[in-house]
């Protein structure tokens, strides 16, 4: 999608040379990225302690062992 936008050339230049990019779109879209797996990891956050696991850890490390 072919957008046109007003974006601090500051901004823009500071972020390609921290990413080590020649290209202003791949910076964007990188950043856009980082933004949706931020906001995706704190809504997983919000579930912590929501849930009771009954999970036995010591039969889920020996689990590997009565394969081999």
């Amino acid at each position: 999608m072919k957008t046109s936008l007003d974006l601090p050339d500051d901004l823009i230049k500071e972020a390609m040379q921290l990413n080590d990019s020649k290209k202003k779109t791949k910076v964007i879209v990188l950043a856009l990225q980082e933004l949706i797996k931020k906001n995706k990891v704190a809504d997983l956050k919000s579930y912590k302690g929501a849930f009771d696991l009954d999970i036995d850890l010591d039969s889920l490390r020996n689990r590997s062992a009565r394969f081999d």
